[in-house]
């Protein structure tokens, strides 16, 4: 994600992978919460299943677990946050 940064033009710090078909575990995604207006939140795959993928939300929740949509930006239920 070339010139994210602002003004100064500075790369985006994280490298997501996009493509559900190759999701593996420890792939950093953009995932999205379905109650949160498709703000993007960034995450570490724990599990990749046929049908969902298990995210965690990061270091400030080291015991959060979220299931997701397998999709190129997982999908959230709103619940689970």
């Amino acid at each position: 994600m070339k010139g994210m940064g602002g003004d100064g033009g500075e790369d985006c710090p994280f490298q997501f992978n996009f493509d559900p078909a190759t999701f593996k575990v420890g792939d950093t995604v953009s995932y999205r919460v379905s109650s949160m207006e498709d703000w993007p939140f960034v995450g570490t795959l724990l599990e990749v299943h046929e049908d969902h993928v298990v995210i965690s939300p990061g270091p400030n929740e080291p015991d959060a677990r979220y299931k997701g949509t397998r999709e190129s930006r997982p999908m959230v239920d709103g619940s689970e946050i």
